[in-house]
């Protein structure tokens, strides 16, 4: 890997800053983000975090949306955006000589929105169509019905993008309040990697962002309850898709590295149990894997597969079986050292890029507010034993701990609670 330094100040007003100094690159990627996302809104508010992420980009009080895109697009930049469940962010990728343009329209929008009453009318119908599109996308619809049964009633639970209702009531007041009260100096953070020096950056920034408020309207995060359900819900599909999943942990849990290790040998690689057991073994299936989810305070470990209507049960009889396996069953060593290796490979080639590299360093401050560097890193990923992973997985695969969603063509399905037993 390059050698780097990364440097971390905070501004008399709170904003936090983090570079990382990269010399041999021409690129720079710098990003604001916003250490609160779509789970620290009301029911009420449901989608106003992602609606805001929309509007700054449809003009503040100088630039009109074109402007902002013909300002970018005239260096070569790349802008782009996003809202998460515990953060958004705001990023663009420039050559090292436009920072300073960089820096100046990143703190336009973020600190100047018009939220003119014409653009949120209008951004309304694009989001509704965005919801539209999910309910349209069985595998995304999959995984937005598991996780609203499997936090239910938290925000946790609740869709990023909100509801028809929720979406269609937001008008310009609500969203200048919400906005007023949470894109606050100590709820940002500004993050940049490639050819800068922090000195640069910090002035730059320090010169942009120094009418950010201080005061932040207060965090409220209360950790969700799981119930473990069954849901089947028919559409009329060629195929059914399926998610599985159980409990996983929290971002900072002693245990995640084992985690990461569990999943990669359960479904997180083409050499993992589930893709060759039931893809490539069986042929129940064309896509299945597994994920984790980590959030500050819960987890989840989700298993996806999409399957023929009539090999729904076939394929969960599968999955159940490999679960219990982990548990049950001790590691070879050489499938252990595989997925380390794995793990390895897949952290050091998706940081080869300034924007992976700017998203780490700001993930890493919301988080644990510190650093990891990489060898610190790997070295956790080396360190998991086959007895941890066999721990683990006795931990998250406990009985009765399993939570299925099925969508599709499957009017006759049952799932009896024996199906899905760990034990």
């Amino acid at each position: 890997m390059p050698d780097t330094a990364i440097v971390r100040d905070v501004l008399p007003n709170g904003l936090r800053i983090l570079t990382e100094r990269i010399p041999h690159v021409r690129s720079v990627s710098i990003g604001v983000w916003l250490a609160r996302g779509s789970r620290h809104e009301s029911a009420r508010q449901s989608g106003i975090a992602h609606f805001v992420e929309h509007m700054l980009f449809k003009g503040t009080a100088t630039r009109s949306a074109e402007d902002i895109a013909q300002t970018i697009d005239s260096i070569g930049g790349q802008m782009d955006a996003f809202t998460a469940k515990e953060y958004a962010s705001y990023y663009i990728k420039v050559l090292d000589e436009h920072l300073p343009l960089a820096i100046e329209v990143l703190g336009d929008i973020v600190m100047n929105p018009a939220f003119s009453d014409e653009d949120i009318e209008r951004e309304k119908k694009v989001v509704l169509e965005e919801i539209k599109m999910v309910e349209d996308t069985p595998d995304d619809l999959v995984h937005e019905l598991f996780t609203e049964r499997f936090w239910a009633d938290h925000p946790l639970g609740r869709p990023i993008l909100g509801t028809k209702e929720t979406v269609e009531a937001l008008d310009g007041p609500a969203l200048r309040e919400y906005f007023g009260g949470v894109y606050t100096a100590p709820n940002l953070i500004v993050a940049a990697t490639g050819n800068i020096e922090h000195a640069q950056v910090r002035d730059l920034v320090s010169r942009v962002f120094e009418r950010l408020p201080r005061d932040s309207a207060a965090r409220i995060e209360v950790p969700p309850v799981v119930v473990p359900n069954v849901l089947i819900r028919t559409k009329d599909l060629e195929q059914s898709h399926v998610c599985l999943g159980t409990n996983g942990y929290q971002q900072d849990h002693r245990d995640r590295y084992a985690s990461y290790v569990l999943n990669t040998i359960l479904g997180g690689s083409m050499s993992s149990r589930l893709f060759q057991n039931v893809r490539e073994k069986r042929g129940l299936a064309y896509a299945v894997f597994s994920g984790l989810s980590a959030y500050r305070d819960a987890g989840s470990m989700t298993i996806y597969a999409g399957c023929a209507n009539d090999a729904v049960g076939e394929l969960i009889d599968v999955v159940v079986a490999e679960l219990r396996r982990m548990k049950d069953e001790p590691l070879p060593e050489s499938e252990l050292q595989r997925a380390k290796d794995h793990l390895k490979g897949s952290l050091m080639l998706n940081l080869e890029s300034t924007s992976s590299r700017m998203s780490h360093l700001a993930r890493q401050e919301i988080y644990f507010e510190r650093q990891f560097g990489l060898d610190e890193t790997l070295t956790g990923v080396g360190s998991v034993t086959r007895d941890d992973v066999q721990r683990v997985a006795r931990d998250l695969f406990a009985d009765g701990s399993l939570a299925a969603t099925v969508l599709g063509a499957v009017d006759d399905l049952e799932i009896p609670a024996g199906r899905l037993s760990l034990g």
